[in-house]
């Protein structure tokens, strides 16, 4: 299987000059394999979601540290994300995809085996670094397929993030509840194995490259913005919003920020091109990736904890962990099945529109998850309500991308893109878990948010989706062909 393309007339300035393409790779097992490791490079985020409340005890250390094991896998996948989508268009996205794969793969060897805690958070950043896995899945599509497929491919490329990390959560579970927590790390690093070798096998590399140096000195200006920009969102809520350390690191952030800019406009071949960025196109997918990943993320935090809450509170439903998951599982689903749906939308009437309609169906979910979550039921149906949004949003994000930026740059502008909303999520996990333990109701000798916290959080989601709407709305109208 090889895919020839002669990227040597390619126009780097206008996307609308493709790569000419004389041999498409098989649409069908292409799609199955970047699928299924865009789903185990997002299971990678909610992997030890199940064993938190226990990771102190089995690692002799304190709440506060364990949290690590989230927070090291969240700051990894954002430095790491725009970083190999750039390295993939310059030296191969299959290589780069292969590389991500590998690190799930020695990520989970190392925690499998972690006797500590720093070994642990060792292995969960290689982990999350392998998330790049997902843009640059969705460059490979735009690449190698036919054109015809090229739409639907990437819509459920792109819904994988949602799915992987919807249907994580009671796989993890049940394993974490019926065996050594160890074997959550072994079974993710046999996935990884897998998926390494049906790249190897299965997936063609493209010869569409933007060749030249390296910008060394933009990914290390991106990632002391990025980390010193997302460690005082992910932990403010502990060291607290006023400290000096969170104020400190903020400044920080914004001179770094600034001083990268200024250098990745004067590069002739920089990490990320922000002249391409600031096209109003990119610009608001982008600024809208923000919006729908604040919106989405704010689900996985209320849903699981209101089943799991006590019935004694009056509106808990005193589920397990297992339980939780299973209920919320199908939202998961419906996100992946209306993919190709969101493809059909996107080519009657633009992905501006699929978007839309996603940020509408997204707040519509927090609506009813507003006025009804009484039962199991309720919450289950809230939860595919805002899957449902967020397939159709996710989906169509990266076609108004690829619409905008060169063909050369597109592994590079949806790793910004991912970033963009792994920006969304890190600040709703922020402000979320301020709103729920801000609002607390004592159980027993326990604390946990009250009722109005849930609904304050529904709240602020639903902004989300109206702010996405209107970003939605100032991307430029494009025809339809």
């Amino acid at each position: 299987m090889s895919v020839h393309a002669d990227s040597s007339n390619v126009d780097e300035k206008s996307p609308d000059k493709k790569t000419t393409v004389t041999n498409y790779a098989p649409s069908g097992p292409v799609l199955t394999v970047l699928g299924l490791c865009g789903i185990v490079v997002a299971l990678m985020q909610t992997l030890v979601v199940p064993i938190i409340p226990q990771l102190p005890h089995l690692l002799n250390s304190t709440p506060t540290d364990t949290s690590w094991a989230v927070t090291a896998t969240l700051l990894a996948a954002a430095v790491i994300t725009p970083i190999s989508g750039r390295l993939g268009d310059m030296f191969g996205k299959k290589r780069m995809l292969l590389v991500s794969l590998g690190l799930v793969v020695l990520g989970s060897a190392i925690c499998a085996i972690a006797p500590s805690l720093v070994v642990l958070i060792i292995g969960r950043a290689l982990q999350g670094a392998s998330i790049g896995a997902i843009p640059l899945g969705i460059a490979i599509i735009r690449d190698v397929l036919p054109p015809k497929k090229v739409a639907g491919a990437m819509a459920v490329m792109s819904a994988t993030l949602g799915v992987g990390g919807a249907i994580g959560l009671p796989i993890a579970a049940v394993i974490a509840q019926h065996a050594n927590w160890h074997f959550l790390f072994v079974t993710a690093a046999a996935l990884g194995l897998i998926c390494v070798a049906l790249v190897a096998f299965v997936i063609p590399e493209s010869t569409v490259r933007r060749p030249g140096r390296f910008d060394f000195v933009g990914a290390l200006g991106l990632t002391v913005g990025l980390i010193t920009l997302l460690l005082p969102i992910t932990k403010g809520g502990t060291w607290g919003w006023g400290d000096a350390k969170t104020l400190g690191l903020l400044g920080v952030s914004a001179l770094s920020f600034l001083v990268w800019g200024w250098w990745e406009l004067r590069r002739n071949a920089p990490l990320v091109d922000l002249r391409v960025s600031a096209r109003p196109q990119v610009l608001f997918t982008n600024f809208a990736s923000i919006a729908v990943g604040f919106a989405m993320y704010g689900n996985s935090l209320t849903l699981p904890q209101l089943l799991m809450a006590p019935t004694s509170t009056g509106y808990g439903l005193g589920l397990s962990m297992v339980a939780a998951g299973l209920a919320l599982a199908p939202g998961g689903l419906v996100m992946m099945a209306l993919s190709p749906v969101s493809a059909r939308i996107s080519a009657w009437q633009g992905p501006r529109i699929t978007l839309m309609l996603g940020a509408l169906i997204i707040g519509l979910g927090y609506t009813f998850a507003y006025f009804t979550v009484s039962s199991v039921w309720q919450v289950s149906a809230a939860g595919m309500i805002i899957g449902a949004g967020v397939g159709l949003a996710y989906s169509a994000m990266p076609a108004l991308i690829m619409g905008a930026v060169p063909i050369t740059e597109s592994a590079a502008a949806n790793g910004l893109n991912s970033l963009m909303r792994s920006i969304g999520t890190s600040t709703s996990a922020a402000i979320v878990s301020v709103v729920l333990a801000g609002m607390t109701i004592t159980v027993g000798t326990a604390v946990i948010p009250s009722f109005e916290a849930f609904r304050a959080t529904f709240l602020i989601s639903i902004a989300a989706a109206v702010v996405t709407m209107v970003f939605a709305g100032l991307i430029p109208k494009q025809k339809v062909t």
